[in-house]
């Protein structure tokens, strides 16, 4: 060991012992969006005792798509733009249920009607729409259902899909063990370098769980070959505090 290194060293310790916060590698974060900076570890001799950030990451392939999509009319009167968007609504929701989604999957999220302005306050006409939210649970047929609501008419509206896993708990429950493990290895670590030895686990606290939304705007939808699930990941950051021997 140089003596640069071996200096190194024992400032690290050294700050450690006497309770101020020595920072570690963080691990390589694969994944979408930014991540925190380095993890922070802190040993307080005075107390024995280390606290330690651990993190941990699983992904998985998405089984299930969420299409968002509605029908809209603009008609000179109120009455009238309203009638034909629930027609078109009422279609549409028929195209759904022919491609193979369950009416259990079908639930309406817009319902509205207002008037259009050419110069306000001068009504020019009304606008009306009904949305839907159907959801995919075979992705195999994604591309069905998307062209029976295209093929509904002038009228039908493609605004997005999102995907998601069906089962996300079992992506939480593998993402807080990897955490877990992840501050133990710390923990234990630097414990050894300080020449201590890990006692038990004083404290937990779960900092951060957080499934990122994968989503896809509904321009996207016009190549097919980009309807694609990709991976949701989920990330937890646990904090946990062990006892020193």
């Amino acid at each position: 060991m140089t003596h640069a290194v071996a200096a190194a060293t024992a400032a690290l310790l050294t700050m450690g012992m006497f309770g101020g916060t020595a920072f570690a590698d963080p691990a390589p974060r694969p994944g979408p969006g930014p991540r925190p900076g380095p993890a922070k570890v802190t040993m307080d001799d005075s107390q024995s005792k280390i606290t330690v950030m651990g993190e941990g990451e699983r992904s998985a392939v998405p089984d299930v798509m969420r299409l968002n999509a509605g029908a809209e009319a603009r008609r000179a009167t109120a009455g009238a733009a309203f009638a034909d968007a629930r027609k078109a609504a009422a279609k549409l929701t028929e195209a759904l249920l022919a491609a193979g989604i369950q009416a259990r999957d079908l639930r309406t999220n817009e319902l509205s009607l207002g008037p259009e302005y050419s110069t306000y306050p001068t009504i020019s006409g009304y606008r009306a729409a009904q949305g839907v939210e159907a959801v995919v649970r075979d992705i195999g047929s994604a591309d069905k259902v998307i062209d029976a609501v295209a093929a509904v008419g002038e009228e039908a509206r493609l605004n997005g899909i999102s995907f998601e896993v069906s089962n996300n708990r079992r992506l939480l429950r593998a993402a807080r063990d990897a955490a877990f493990r992840d501050a133990g290895a710390r923990a234990a670590q630097y414990a050894r370098l300080a020449g201590r030895e890990l006692g038990p686990v004083l404290t937990i606290s779960e900092e951060d769980a957080s499934p990122p939304p994968i989503r896809f705007a509904g321009a996207a939808l016009a190549d097919k070959a980009s309807i694609s699930p990709g991976q949701q990941t989920v990330s937890v950051d646990v904090r946990v505090v062990y006892g020193l021997l």
